[in-house]
């Protein structure tokens, strides 16, 4: 009996760990610095470092290895990571089951190829959970395309690309990551000349990155495939006719990230949450931040998957939604 007892005062003694500190502990691994995370959570610099500071005593663990322009996590940090997202999308749900009214009606996503099967299964999944009277009807598209039937009131929010061309950035930024240059494992058209690449048709930013940097390096290079799907390019890169710009999270095998001398950098690009003009339900009830909370979760917790190699599969079950 006084074992139990114990025990369940042992369990009374545990401290309790702080969601805003989470937050500011997951903002700071994600961005990789301080300073880059104030600026996020409008706090400054010595305020997040007391934070972790005192979370580093609660847990008797160094959770960021400190270097000169940037912070890294270390082995204790990194199982943390894993538990804070979880617990702060616990909390979110938490909130949104008792705070939120009961959503009812219908919600149309707009949603760009290269995010659609990253991000959608988890995010429908957990928005049936929360909002399960709710219907989503899902488009996916070129990011123009979305944009405009945004604007047409035909869909409620978009995931698309940033930064196109002629357009000044729209909505929040949820997501960014390394655009690189990915081809065969073991293909040759990385050594061809002129060299041979697989973009998307005109309007993709991925596009426009490229061609810039290539024609910025003085590249000599023709396009030798073009597709707005992602599985074409994929096709086009397997085949090893040519090779494409590709977010990083999505080279899986037998592709891979080339570094040829040859290649210039491309630099990031971003993705964003963009709500529409008129909402099919009342502003009070919308979810928006929801859809960015867990969007944001979906697609950083996978670039982080990718670099420990661990992949999902080239694409979407078509049964599975």
């Amino acid at each position: 009996m006084n074992q139990f007892a114990g025990a369940e005062t042992n369990r009374a003694a545990l401290p309790l760990l702080d969601s805003e500190v989470l937050r500011t502990f997951v903002t700071i691994a994600e961005s990789g610095s301080f300073t880059r995370a104030a600026q996020q959570l409008f706090r400054t610099p010595s305020a997040l470092s007391m934070q972790i500071k005192r979370l580093e005593e609660i847990l008797g663990q160094n959770l960021f290895v400190r270097e000169a322009r940037q912070v890294r996590l270390t082995a204790e940090g990194e199982v943390l990571l894993g538990y804070s997202r979880r617990l702060l999308k616990l909390n979110a749900e938490a909130v949104t089951q008792f705070l939120a009214p009961a959503l009812e009606g219908r919600v149309g996503l707009g949603i760009t190829d290269d995010v659609v099967w990253r991000v959608l299964p988890t995010v429908l999944a957990q928005f049936a959970r929360s909002h399960p009277a709710v219907q989503v009807d899902v488009i996916v598209g070129r990011s123009v395309e979305l944009l405009a039937r945004l604007d047409e009131s035909e869909l409620d929010l978009a995931l698309v690309m940033a930064g196109e061309p002629g357009q000044a950035t729209r909505g929040e930024i949820v997501h960014s990551e390394p655009l690189v240059w990915a081809g065969r494992e073991d293909g040759v058209a990385v050594q061809r000349t002129p060299l041979p690449v697989t973009l998307a048709q005109q309007g993709c930013a991925w596009r426009r990155i490229a061609l810039q940097a290539l024609d910025s390096a003085g590249v000599n290079y023709r396009i030798a495939y073009s597709c707005d799907h992602c599985a074409g390019q994929e096709a086009a890169m397997l085949a090893d006719l040519a090779i494409s710009p590709f977010p990083k999270s999505l080279i899986r095998p037998p592709l891979k990230r080339l570094t040829h001398d040859l290649l210039p950098p491309l630099g990031d690009y971003q993705v964003a949450l963009v709500n529409g003009l008129v909402v099919a339900m009342p502003a009070k009830c919308w979810p928006s931040g929801w859809w960015r909370l867990f969007v944001k979760d979906e697609l950083t917790s996978l670039v982080i998957r990718n670099d420990c190699k661990v992949f999902r599969p080239m694409c979407l079950n078509a049964a599975g939604w």
